[in-house]
C-alpha cells in the first residue's frame, strides 16, 4: 500500500517528531475527515508498505531521521517557489530551503525527488518575466538533484478566495506562454516537467500532463511495477495520482500560505496545533472515549517485476 502523509498538511516540517514515533510504534492512526468519530489504524512497516508518499515546503527537519526510515521506499514532492514571506508566511527562506532539497536528494536518490513550482499565479509584483527568471535560477540550483518538476496555475478554491482576494486565475494564453518557458528551461537542467490536473493542453510543448504522482511515477521511484487497485486510485475527476491513505490532518499546516486549499483560517490552525502531542497516535488531540477504531485495508501493491529507473 500506499502511505500518504501530505495532501492535508506538511508533517516533515511541522511533525517530524511524532511520524517519527508513530514509525517507532509500527502505527498510526487517522481521523476520517467525513466522519470526524471514525479512525483508522494503519501499519507502518516495510511488509506492507511499499511506498511512503511525503509532501513538503521545508524537508530539513527529516533529514536527521533519512536513515531510520531507510527501510521504506519513499517519494518525496518539495514545493519551491518565488513567493516571498507575504505570500508564504512560514516558509523559511528559499536558500535554505534549496539546500534542503540537494541533501535529501544525496540520500534518497534524485529519483524519488520531485520539484513543484506551484501554485503559479501572477500579479504586479509576480509578473511572468520573475516568474521565468526566477524558475530557471531555481531549476540550475537543482540540476542534477531531481529529474522532475511539476507545475499547476491557481485555483481559486472557496478557501482560497477568502484568505487570498486579490488573487486572480492565470489566462489561457498566459499558461501557455509560461509551460513553453518552463518545459524549455527545465529540459536545459536535465529536468523532465509536469503538470497536476491540468488537462493536457500543454503537452505539446513537452511537457508530461498525465500528472504528478501517478503509478508511474512511482513504479520508477522505487524501481518495481504495483499493481495498484481502482480503489486506491483518486476520485477527483480528471486526476490520475495515488492519493488515498492520507494520516494528516486539515487544517494544521502552520505555512500559512495565502492560496492554500487545506486550511480555513489562521486561528482553526493555531487551536489544533495546541491540541497536538508527539506522543499520540493521532496527529491532533488523543483517541476520545466515543471514538470507533477500524483497520484501514491494507496490501501489497508490489509484483516483484523490476522497472527501469526514471531518466532525465
Amino acid at each position: 500500500m500506499i502511505l500518504n502523509t501530505g495532501n492535508r498538511t506538511d508533517i516533515p516540517a511541522f511533525y517530524a517528531a511524532w511520524f517519527m514515533n508513530r514509525v517507532r510504534e509500527g502505527s498510526v492512526l487517522s481521523r476520517s475527515p467525513y466522519a470526524s468519530e471514525v479512525l483508522y489504524r494503519y501499519r507502518i512497516d516495510p511488509d506492507i508498505v511499499d511506498i511512503i508518499c511525503f509532501c513538503t515546503k521545508n524537508p530539513a527537519p527529516m533529514l536527521p531521521h533519512l536513515a531510520e526510515l531507510s527501510a521504506f521506499d519513499q517519494f518525496w514532492m518539495v514545493t519551491i517557489t518565488p513567493y516571498g514571506k507575504e505570500i508564504e508566511p512560514g516558509v523559511p527562506d528559499k536558500k535554505e530551503v534549496l539546500d534542503s532539497f540537494r541533501r535529501l536528494s544525496a540520500s534518497v536518490g534524485k529519483q524519488r525527488v520531485c520539484w513543484r513550482y506551484d501554485p503559479v499565479f501572477l500579479s504586479d509584483v509576480y509578473t511572468a518575466d520573475r516568474h521565468i527568471r526566477l524558475f530557471e535560477e531555481m531549476a540550475a540550483a537543482l540540476a542534477g538533484y531531481t529529474g522532475r518538476a511539476v507545475i499547476s496555475f491557481i485555483d481559486l478554491y472557496e478557501k482560497t478566495k477568502q484568505n487570498f482576494p486579490e488573487a486572480r486565475e492565470v489566462s489561457v494564453s498566459d499558461q501557455r506562454m509560461l509551460g513553453k518557458a518552463f518545459a524549455e528551461i527545465a529540459a536545459a537542467y536535465g529536468i523532465k516537467l509536469h503538470t497536476c490536473l491540468e488537462g493536457e493542453s500543454l503537452s505539446c510543448f513537452g511537457i508530461d500532463t498525465s500528472g504528478c504522482m501517478t503509478q508511474k511515477v512511482l513504479e520508477e521511484a522505487i524501481g518495481e511495477e504495483l499493481a495498484v487497485p481502482a480503489s486506491a486510485m483518486s476520485a477527483r475527476q480528471g486526476c490520475r495520482c495515488l492519493l488515498g491513505s492520507d494520516i494528516g490532518a486539515y487544517n494544521t499546516c502552520r505555512h500559512f500560505c495565502r492560496y492554500c486549499y487545506a486550511n480555513y483560517d489562521r486561528d482553526t490552525v493555531l487551536k489544533n496545533s495546541r491540541l497536538h502531542d508527539p506522543a499520540s497516535p493521532l496527529l491532533i488531540g488523543n483517541v476520545r472515549p466515543s471514538d470507533v477504531i477500524r483497520d484501514a485495508k491494507q496490501e501489497r501493491f508490489r509484483t516483484g517485476q523490476l522497472r527501469l529507473a526514471f531518466k532525465s
